[in-house]
């Protein structure tokens, strides 16, 4: 009984909520912008992004987040966030997604959350990465991640309809990549290597006229959660694939009761029917306009989410910081 009731449908659209959390913890780090600090600038989200969901009527659970309770001081893996109203909540986060690229000054960096049912998040926490392949809603119905990169880029191009030499794969650009470089080359597809941040890709391959048409590679489990919850959201499909570091991870994985052959595809990393996604940019980079200061306030540029009525939404926002400090501390 229990699980059907937190199955029920969700009226509300968070997403319009969840936007003023991301839009917090991207004005807070991104005053740290280029200072060299990744754990200053990874604080100030985490800090921002906390204070902002707590305050958003739902009773939620973080089933990504920052670590063990052990290992954050905040947003850790089963913290309870929100003032425990209905709805029951799974949530995901990452409060900067690319905190090297906004601690250099680079493009890029982005603050994300998403939202779905009680009991509809899942992946195999006991591995850092996974192998992904993500596409737009054209190509939904023709990935494998156990097929090649060449059957793979084929059959993509087909349902697209162009040639594979049309195709725009992003990489991480990782030592780890240099054989899938190779096959991509080989199979004539174009590549934009990225240096961080492959949710903003995988949602640039899921987006129309982004210049990203697929996103390839071995990155992190919890990014490919927020990367699911967004296609959920949009269309398209991405699939993974548990990718251990090394033997010891591997035997922890197994021994937790870890299929390493699983391929987890976009419902088995969120399911249910309703799923709230946002992300606001904190530096400018290909998908999202980063935060911008002026006298006494700051702009901001978000993507917020929803899977029940497919509806994205682009938010430039303006903030007046003496206004918000009014709203802030009026208790």
């Amino acid at each position: 009984m229990a699980t059907s009731r937190a199955r029920q449908p969700i009226e509300r659209n968070i997403a319009m909520e969840l936007v003023r959390v991301t839009e917090a913890a991207a004005m807070a780090s991104a005053r740290h912008m280029g200072k060299g600090d990744k754990e200053l600038v990874d604080q100030a989200a985490v800090d921002a992004m906390r204070y902002t969901l707590d305050g958003v009527s739902m009773s939620g659970v973080v089933v990504i987040g920052e670590g063990e309770k052990d290992e954050a001081p905040m947003l850790y893996i089963g913290e309870e966030i929100g003032d425990g109203s209905d709805p029951k909540v799974d949530i995901a986060v990452d409060p900067i997604d690319g905190t090297t690229l906004l601690s250099k000054g680079l493009p890029g960096a982005i603050a994300t959350v998403a939202l779905s049912a009680r009991g509809t998040m899942n992946c195999p926490r006991e591995l850092f990465y996974m192998n992904k392949i993500a596409v737009g809603p054209e190509a939904k119905d023709v990935i494998n991640v156990n097929a090649s990169v060449e059957e793979n880029l084929k059959n993509i191009a087909k349902a697209m309809k162009r040639d594979v030499g049309e195709l725009t794969v992003a990489v991480l650009d990782r030592s780890r990549h240099q054989n899938l470089l190779l096959e991509i080359r080989d199979a004539g597809a174009r590549v934009k290597l990225i240096s961080d941040g492959d949710i903003a890709a995988g949602i640039q391959a899921s987006l129309p006229g982004t210049g990203v048409d697929v996103l390839l590679g071995i990155g992190g489990t919890p990014e490919a959660v927020l990367t699911a919850a967004a296609i959920r959201c949009i269309g398209g499909a991405i699939q993974c694939i548990g990718w251990p570091r090394d033997d010891d991870e591997r035997k922890a994985a197994v021994a937790a009761g870890v299929d390493l052959t699983k391929v987890y595809n976009t419902m088995d990393l969120v399911g249910g029917e309703d799923v709230f996604f946002a992300a606001t940019g904190a530096s400018t980079g290909d998908l999202l306009k980063g935060v911008e200061f002026f006298g006494g306030g700051a702009t901001t540029q978000s993507l917020v989410m929803r899977s029940r009525s497919g509806t994205t939404r682009w938010i430039d926002a303006v903030h007046n910081f003496s206004r918000l400090a009014k709203v802030r501390f009026k208790d």
